[in-house]
């Protein structure tokens, strides 16, 4: 196959995106100079009598479903390494498992650790179909220099991203500066075709007023979004109220810290003046189920969030498969007693609206069309049935989505084929090493409290 000048897939189903629909067409796709070049389409009759000869010099997709790359829209590259650790002190509660969990381990990073995290998860992505990444980061012992190493691991993978540091008081004021000043930083000299920025804060009971003004000065001088846990849990909504006097949503109205480009992850814990301040803004929320049911945070009620409000799709950094976050959100749609037709709609809606927020960052985000970047990923999924704009919704629901990613190409290269990604087993030696590192830095300081007690 030549990668270098010209691609051919052959035998595939494209699943193109046409305004609100997607259309799935039988054919042959032709990339030339990182571009969707020719699609052919062919009878697909012909393809299941065995009549077509195929091309030794060209990827067979044999009857498998190509459609645009997914989108993770809140992840967490520094949680990669959270495996295994040798951790102390109760995790019943949201708090201590902040407290006990995440809030050592982002302290306990250095520079080499974020790097290796920053590939595990490229490399997860990469498996799951991901390729367009918003990623919030958090490693208060290292923040000088984070985001630019972590946006080098991307590059390196030929994968997009959208940055931030996670802005917080929890560690002091000095640290909360640091972080701002990390934003700026790259924003200014690290931000390209392929890399953006956002303004990374953690969540409005971590964040003093004096910084969220800080934040409001640096996020009208470069004209950001902002990137932020909103109302995870209902710790947020009550310490937020108790302390400074106002809701989540209320303090960031109050900062005008709300726009079209920001996403408010999880969102749980809302009610309808929330809904009110963030349509007027026109702010996203992403949702991160998975993460939600193992933190036992709650889960939204659903079909009392406003249809203007673009939903997202997240891992919380629990895992990079969006494939199954989405599954799980449309059943548990399901779960809170919505129809079928209603289900479906929903996740229709959910769709269209991440392509729409994508946009913002990328606009050359693909639709699989003639003249396109060649960013799409081929599933393992044949479709046992009939494939038109009529069902995709139905084969996407409860077929694709239980079937892993057999390839990838993101601008005209094969990062995965076949389920192989290229000299895998020499980085995962890499990633060892430094979670090896973690775990015992860990270990110690685990062993030095236990002594004083």
């Amino acid at each position: 196959m030549k990668q270098d000048t010209e691609i051919s897939i052959t035998n595939a189903w494209i699943c193109q995106v046409k305004q609100n629909s997607i259309e799935p067409i039988f054919g042959d796709l032709i990339i030339r100079e990182q571009k969707i070049a020719e699609i052919h389409p062919i009878d697909f009759k012909k393809f299941i009598s065995h009549e077509r000869k195929i091309d030794e010099h060209a990827f067979n997709a044999g009857g498998r479903v190509i459609t645009i790359p997914l989108v993770n829209f809140h992840d967490h590259f520094y949680s990669r390494l959270a495996k295994g650790l040798p951790l102390s002190g109760a995790m019943e509660s949201f708090s201590q498992i902040l407290e006990n969990l995440w809030w050592k381990l982002d302290l306990a990073l250095d520079l080499e650790m974020i790097a290796a995290c920053a590939e595990m998860a490229a490399l997860e992505s990469i498996r799951q179909g991901v390729t367009y990444i918003f990623d919030h980061h958090s490693s208060p012992g290292s923040i000088k220099n984070s985001l630019t190493i972590i946006a080098h691991k991307l590059q390196e993978y030929g994968l997009r991203g959208v940055l931030c540091f996670e802005t917080s008081d929890r560690n002091g004021n000095d640290l909360a500066q640091n972080a701002l000043d990390e934003c700026e930083r790259f924003t200014k000299k690290n931000v390209t075709d392929d890399i953006k920025s956002m303004l990374g804060l953690h969540a409005s009971f971590t964040l003093s007023d004096v910084t969220l003004s800080k934040a409001a000065e640096l996020y009208e001088k470069l004209n950001l979004g902002i990137h932020i846990h909103l109302c995870e849990a209902k710790l947020d909504r009550k310490v937020s109220l108790e302390k400074f006097g106002n809701s989540p949503v209320q303090r960031l109205m109050r900062f005008n810290l709300l726009n079209k480009k920001s996403i408010l992850s999880h969102g749980i814990h809302l009610n309808e003046d929330d809904y009110s301040g963030i349509s007027k803004a026109g702010s996203a929320i992403a949702y991160n189920p998975d993460s939600n049911l193992n933190n036992a945070v709650g889960l939204p009620r659903f079909h009392f969030v406003p249809e203007n409000i673009p939903i997202l799709i997240g891992t919380d950094g629990m895992h990079a498969n969006v494939a199954r976050s989405m599954k799980q959100l449309f059943l548990l749609y399901r779960h809170q007693r919505n129809s079928f037709d209603a289900a479906f709609r929903w996740i229709k809606k959910v769709y269209f609206d991440q392509l729409n927020f994508v946009h913002h960052y990328f606009p050359d985000f693909p639709a699989l069309s003639v003249g396109d970047r060649a960013d799409f990923i081929i599933w393992d999924y044949i479709p046992p049935t009939p494939f038109s704009i009529d069902n995709f919704w139905s084969h996407f629901i409860y077929g694709m989505l239980e079937y892993p990613i057999d390839s990838l190409i993101q601008n005209g290269k094969l990062l995965m084929k076949n389920k192989l990604i290229q000299g895998e087993d020499r980085v995962r030696a890499r990633i060892y090493r430094q979670g090896e590192r973690l775990f015992n830095r860990l270990l110690n300081d685990k062993q030095k409290r236990e002594s004083q007690v």
